[in-house]
């Protein structure tokens, strides 16, 4: 089952409170200080997400194992171990992406 989690929106512009990930080469906001649960992303040159989720607007959801979640989906990014309790991975459904998270309390 899936939770919805947040939304993420590509921007050009510099956002108060980002934080940059060197890894996706991006700056993201955190969507908790979101009163619509909306996570902003500023890609840099040469990141390695796929162009659909540096220019398209995502949804991204709970989900209680990554592994089963992705069984016959359409991976575009993924599996990535962003940290001990965090794992997302990027699918296209319905024809936009979707942020898939397995989050370990």
């Amino acid at each position: 089952m899936r939770t919805l989690n947040h939304f993420g929106i590509p921007t050009s512009e510099d956002k108060a409170g980002a934080v940059y990930n060197e890894g996706l080469s991006v700056w993201l906001t955190d969507f908790s200080k979101s009163a619509n649960k909306i996570e902003f992303l500023k890609f840099e040159e040469g990141s390695c997400l796929p162009e659909i989720i540096q220019t398209t607007a995502h949804i991204a959801y709970e989900v209680p194992c990554l592994a089963t979640a992705l069984e016959g989906a359409n991976v575009i990014f993924g599996p990535a171990v962003c940290d001990e309790k965090l794992t997302i991975a990027f699918i296209l459904e319905e024809g936009i992406a979707l942020e898939l998270m397995e989050i370990k309390k």
